[in-house]
């Protein structure tokens, strides 16, 4: 236990999935699940345990930004002996080959935030994301015919820019789109001699400025889910 999760060491399995919404988390537990057990709800960050297909997997929230997801990916990591977390979010889209609803497999964070070089004075703008993991997250993805784009995307520390130089990320240093999280939990994992990855479903695009409503993202990645699952089980 700790002081951002009550669950007892045994109430965490090896594999966890995490999105950032509690929400979508009790969404997974109680549609994919089964034997699911809320084993967390300190600040609303919800955490599950049950069974896919005979796979023991936790499905935990992580809030928003990289300190959120920096709390409690180390956290799992160091204290409950988790051995790789896939983060299952949302992304907005900077890339004019997306499209809402799109799925992307991060193979590398880029971010000019200041988390990893506070955190234990690592230098370096670009985080990448376990190749074990992402490479059955891939082959899953054949075996089941979903398309996933594959690539670098942006872990931004700031939701509202005021100067968001979108043709700078996505032409200047490829980045398909941006999020909040990934470069955090693949620093994380880095630190902590774990494995880690991250999907994620395109729910708004900057260039279109096409959107999903929050009750879509927190209920319409199922392609995604399904394809996290069956990755690791």
């Amino acid at each position: 236990m700790t002081a951002h999760n009550e669950a007892k060491k045994e109430d965490i399995a090896k594999i966890v999935l995490m999105p950032g919404d509690p929400l979508r988390a009790k969404y997974i537990a109680e549609n994919y699940l089964e034997e699911a057990k809320l084993v967390n709800k300190v600040r609303g960050m919800f955490a599950y345990t049950g069974n896919y297909k005979g796979k023991r997997v936790t499905v935990m929230a992580s809030g928003m930004g990289m300190p959120s997801i920096g709390i409690y990916a180390y956290e799992l990591f160091k204290f409950y002996d988790v051995d790789t977390i896939i983060r299952i979010g949302s992304i907005g889209a900077y890339d004019e080959s997306l499209k809402i609803f799109d799925i992307v497999l991060a193979l590398e964070a880029y971010s000019d935030s200041s988390f990893a070089y506070v955190q234990n004075g690592t230098k370096n703008y670009i985080m990448k994301a376990d190749m074990d993991i992402s490479n059955k997250i891939m082959g899953k993805a054949k075996e089941l015919n979903i398309i996933i784009n594959q690539g670098r995307i942006y872990s931004t520390d700031v939701f509202y820019h005021e100067n968001d130089n979108i043709d700078y990320y996505n032409k200047k240093l490829d980045c398909l789109g941006t999020e909040m999280e990934a470069f955090a939990l693949f620093h994380i994992a880095n630190v902590c001699g774990k494995k880690a990855a991250c999907l994620a479903t395109v729910s708004d695009h900057l260039r279109t400025k096409e959107e999903l409503p929050a009750l879509e993202r927190e209920k319409s990645f199922d392609k995604m889910i399904k394809l996290a699952l069956e990755a690791i089980k």
